[in-house]
């Protein structure tokens, strides 16, 4: 949560090169950005836009889109519906024509609504709520919330790490909630045994004894735990506190737990998480290299997501012949076809 790079910049642009000859003849294609830069959840807002900067700033030293540079502006939205719909609006003042965002479920949800009545076109790289993609002009980069859920499950029965599992989750978000259901009817076919299932929610976020005690005291083998990262770091120390030693295992919103402010990272050892992307793998080799050289960390899974979204925009405007001088409902209009028919061979 200590990266500012993409909320320093929030006020600067990827369109270096704008004043070339080529853009002035292709123009320039304004790229929102929602997500959390500040508070809970930073690690991913600020992830979001660092990657899509990075893959704009690629495609316009390349040439752009058919000569058409890509803009982008990052907008704060703490990870909070309302000021997410704020940050909307201002964004549509600077003249936005593609969102790539918001980051989080609710606020992808609210803004959603928002974006369906101007029909501006919306990829999300990561929320994964499946409400969020409900309307035909919003798109998504990672994969929906059932989905983690029922391939934890079955991760987790067909590797037999355990059979006892406890799970805590937010019953406050939709994506808490989604991935829960998912896992528990997926967990009846893996012969997995739910000895324990506490909710909290975001205004009991921060004293987890009940739910821990009644996972121990129920010999829990492993604890799933599909929540944000700042939650999680907090179960693992006062399960740590409690000499409870269980697998913990989280899905994509764990991503960000190493980032967290005076957390022992050592608490993180062993736990297992469901991700699209690892900078492990060959083919993020070149990406994790550009990324750490333009932001000084490693980037997690946010950040590829939203490299990805821009890669997509970029094949879609290219399907569909967009041009900068086109109205946002009708650059719309023309992407929401190209998405269906496009393929692009991404990192996540």
């Amino acid at each position: 949560a200590e990266t500012t790079a993409a909320a320093d910049n929030a006020e600067t642009t990827a369109a270096e090169g704008a004043e070339t000859e080529e853009a002035a003849e292709g123009g320039t294609l304004k790229v929102g950005v929602i997500g959390p830069l500040t508070g809970a959840g930073a690690a991913y807002g600020n992830a979001v836009a660092n990657g899509a900067e990075l893959a704009a700033k690629e495609i316009n030293e390349a040439g752009g889109i058919n000569g058409m540079m890509i803009e982008t502006k990052a907008e704060d939205d703490e990870n909070d519906p309302e000021k997410s719909i704020n940050a909307y609006n201002t964004l549509k003042d600077w003249g936005m024509q593609v969102l790539d965002g918001p980051t989080t479920s609710k606020p992808c949800i609210a803004v959603g609504a928002e974006a369906e009545s101007d029909n501006l076109f919306l990829i999300t790289p990561s929320g994964s709520a499946v409400e969020c993609v409900a309307t035909d002009n919003a798109f998504r980069v990672c994969f929906a919330d059932p989905d983690q859920g029922t391939a934890s499950a079955k991760y987790i029965g067909e590797n037999k790490l355990a059979t006892k599992i406890a799970i805590i989750y937010d019953s406050s978000t939709e994506y808490s909630s989604g991935i829960r259901e998912a896992f528990v009817a997926e967990a009846a076919n893996q012969g997995l045994e739910i000895v324990a299932d506490e909710a909290f929610t975001a205004d009991s976020n921060t004293d987890f004894s009940v739910q821990i005690d009644k996972a121990k005291d129920a010999g829990a083998e492993l604890v799933f735990l599909p929540i944000y990262y700042q939650e999680a770091s907090i179960i693992l120390k006062q399960a740590h506190d409690k000499e409870f030693a269980p697998i913990f295992f989280g899905c994509d919103g764990m991503d960000g737990i190493l980032s967290v402010e005076n957390f022992d990272t050592s608490l993180a050892e062993g736990l297992m998480l469901l991700t699209p992307f690892s900078t492990t793998e060959e083919s993020s080799k070149a990406f994790t290299e550009a990324y750490v050289a333009a932001y000084g960390i490693e980037p997690n899974q946010f950040a590829a997501d939203s490299y990805d979204a821009i890669y997509a925009i970029k094949a879609a405007v290219e399907k569909a012949g967009v041009t900068a001088d086109m109205s946002t409902s009708d650059i719309c209009d023309a992407l929401k076809p190209a998405m269906t028919e496009i393929s692009i061979d991404g990192l996540t």
